[in-house]
């Protein structure tokens, strides 16, 4: 775990090890992943050498989105196991030195949820303005054109009320009107709960779209030509508006400050949010600078397929440019999108490439999500049609399959059900993914795991690796190269990411090769020779101009 004299900005430079409850581990044998199972193995999670874990919800829920329809927050959904359960999973996190970080989905709920069942008996009821109701057009068509993620209109009509009412997901996911103080309130009084029980921070669900716009004005389509927003994919009629007024709406920041408000109260705890946005990193920087909204973000900028080293340095370059003092959390996988050993690495070398971006990952800076089988260097899960188990990809089959291929079980050894489970589970278990289970990559010092071990041991024996600042450095095109210094310590990092050697003349004096990340190079003076597939770590001097 990461040693910081300033034991409560754990977070800060920390790596947290993200588990989808429903494909981790079954403890019951029902083919559902559960809370005890995930106790079960926190010890190997520890040994990787990550700060904390983050939860995907496993509250109360009807499921129909896989538990981001939350029809109680303050309990845990019999399918994962009891409140009980959870308080053993975070005493064991506790005593091995891990953070606990819990998914909050607030700003929807699911209809089953008792305050959308009051709020659409009628319009006078006490949360009867708890969620996002409209009028009809006068002909009876919704009241804008917003639109669904999940597909078609962003409004379903409710008889009772004969009003619309807003749902940026499913029909079942009404969304919060965050214009109602209480419904503000009550939504940080659900946070207060796992506070008092001991969590340390919290991942928050589409935390940009807590507000609307107010006057529900109709949002601009997208300019033929210009870039679409990266929340979604290409295929979808989503990304052909700009997102003006359904999401990012200015009144966001009052409540962020709310929440950091509350965050205080509890010295240690942490938040990083989730944005998806026409200009996502300029939400990052806007939503952590100033120390008085998020801890953290992270965007969809290293979450979509572009990876060239030409493109991650202008994610790079572009998010230093808007940051200031905001601070990033960088995941290259989660479990909404295709796992990056298959999005960016599918005409790679199937184990060389996941180890090179890991590494270059882990040397960011910022903090890092790690989604549970990235260590493992999985490629995305395929399930056939009649197995999709994802709303979103029946809707929109067969350009977009769903998120199941990301989802599917953790394989921890080679067995039928990868150890998963001692039942066929609720999700395929990938041939592929037997191959490259845990008891498979153990034992081997070249794996993909054992590369993971190493690298963040690595990242904890160099500080400004941690929290160090990054400059870019010119390293050509093909190779992505940059300086982390902290105090007296800096340090040379550069990545290839491609299948081909390449020979530079390095663009700073090195004074050291660094041991212990794994890598091989070869340096002649100021001459570097990076092969396929490779990193170099190099010592500069502090003097030296960057």
């Amino acid at each position: 775990m990461q040693d910081t004299q300033d034991t409560n900005a754990w977070w800060r430079g920390g790596v947290i090890y993200q588990i989808y409850p429903r494909s981790f581990m079954d403890s019951r044998g029902d083919g559902i992943g559960d809370l005890r199972g995930i106790t079960e193995k926190l010890d190997y999670v520890a040994s990787l050498g990550v700060d904390g874990i983050w939860l995907s919800p496993f509250f109360t829920s009807p499921m129909l989105d896989f538990g981001y329809d939350i029809s109680n927050y303050c309990d845990v959904d019999p399918m994962f196991g009891t409140l009980d359960d959870f308080k053993t999973l975070l005493a064991r996190a506790h005593q091995l030195g891990l953070k606990v970080m819990i998914d909050q989905v607030i700003s929807h709920t699911s209809d089953q949820h008792p305050w959308f069942q009051e709020s659409r008996q009628d319009r006078t009821n006490p949360k009867a303005d708890w969620f996002v109701w409209a009028d009809p057009k006068p002909d009876g068509t919704p009241p804008n054109n917003w639109l669904s993620i999940f597909g078609g209109p962003a409004w379903t009509f409710d008889s009772r009320r004969q009003q619309y009412y807003m749902h940026n997901f499913l029909t079942s996911q009404p969304d919060i009107n965050f214009h109602h103080p209480d419904a503000r309130q009550a939504q940080l009084d659900n946070m207060r709960f796992w506070l008092d029980l001991g969590v340390d921070g919290f991942r928050l669900d589409t935390v940009n779209f807590y507000f609307h716009d107010a006057k529900l004005r109709d949002n601009p389509p997208v300019p033929k030509g210009e870039a679409k927003t990266l929340g979604a994919p290409d295929s979808n009629p989503y990304t052909w508006q700009r997102h003006v007024y359904d999401l990012s709406r200015p009144e966001n920041l009052d409540f962020l400050k709310d929440l950091r408000a509350l965050m205080d109260e509890y010295p240690g705890t942490t938040t990083v949010g989730e944005i998806g946005d026409d200009n996502p990193l300029e939400r990052m920087a806007e939503y952590t600078a100033g120390g008085d909204k998020l801890h953290m973000a992270y965007t969809f900028d290293l979450l979509n397929k572009p990876h060239s080293a030409k493109y991650l340095r202008e994610v790079i370059e572009r998010f230093q440019r808007l940051a200031g003092d905001a601070w990033p959390c960088w995941a290259t996988s989660n479990h909404d999108v295709v796992r990056s050993a298959t999005r960016w690495g599918a005409n790679e070398h199937s184990e060389a490439y996941p180890k090179i971006a890991l590494a270059m990952l882990f040397s960011l800076r910022g903090s890092v999500c790690l989604y549970q089988g990235e260590e493992l260097g999985l490629p995305e899960a395929e399930v056939p049609f009649e197995r999709i188990q994802d709303p979103y990809g029946k809707v929109l089959w067969p350009e977009f399959k769903g998120r199941d291929g990301c989802r599917t079980p953790m394989p921890w050894d080679d067995s039928a059900q990868a150890g998963f489970s001692s039942i066929e589970p609720w999700l395929p278990v990938a041939p592929r993914h037997r191959e490259l289970a845990v008891s498979q990559q153990q034992d081997d010092p070249t794996s993909t795991l054992n590369t993971t071990r190493r690298l963040l041991a690595f990242r904890r024996d160099h500080a400004a690796l941690l929290d160090g600042d990054l400059t870019l450095v010119n390293v050509g095109d093909d190779l992505l190269g940059f300086t982390r210094q902290r105090g007296d310590d800096t340090l040379l990092c550069v990545f290839n990411l491609t299948d081909q050697a390449h020979h530079i003349t390095l663009p700073v004096p090195v004074t050291a090769d660094l041991d212990g990340h794994g890598f091989n190079y070869q340096r002649d003076g100021d001459q570097l020779t990076l092969p396929a597939y490779q990193a170099a770590f190099m010592r500069i001097a502090q003097t030296t101009p960057l």
